[in-house]
């Protein structure tokens, strides 16, 4: 018994004693750590799978979004413009129930003339000088003028 005690309390016995307590404990804790380690990853894991899901369908009904709001936009738009369109057509076609109005506009367009009157047109000396392609309304005759603003209003139609 006197040589159990002895190695028991020998030197080197209690080092090989406390390496061993002091690798249990590291293990110990290397195991508690890798076990929170592994279950922080795995909710980090989960939640960016789900985040990931919720950003692929998310994605597709937020473009259809964006792209739908951009449609609308350029319909208010169109809209908008047809809306001054049918505005401006209406004060023209009001211009034109006034027969005074009417009687202007044949008067400078067709160079008509009232019962008794003299009918005049200046030349521009400038004017002369332009190509025959080039003459305005008042160098044409009155039939010419009359086609080209059918034809002119058959192109806006269009």
């Amino acid at each position: 018994m006197a040589v159990k005690d002895r190695d028991r309390f020998s030197t080197a016995t209690r080092i090989k004693l406390l390496g061993e307590q002091t690798a249990a404990r590291v293990y110990r804790s290397q195991t508690k750590r890798q076990a929170r380690r592994s279950r922080l990853t795995g909710r980090a894991a989960l939640l960016a799978l789900v985040l990931c899901s919720l950003i692929v369908a998310l994605a597709y009904p937020i473009r259809q979004y964006v792209s739908q709001r951009a449609e609308i936009a350029d319909l208010q738009r169109q809209q908008e413009q047809a809306r001054q369109r049918v505005e401006h057509l209406r004060d023209q076609k009001a211009r034109w129930q006034d027969d005074a109005y009417a009687e202007q506009q044949i008067r400078e367009r067709l160079h008509y003339v009232m019962p008794g009157e003299t009918g005049f047109i200046v030349v521009d000396p400038g004017a002369a000088q332009q190509s025959r392609a080039d003459m305005g309304a008042a160098d044409r005759p009155w039939y010419s003028n009359v086609w080209d603003g059918v034809d002119k209003s058959d192109a806006s139609d269009q």
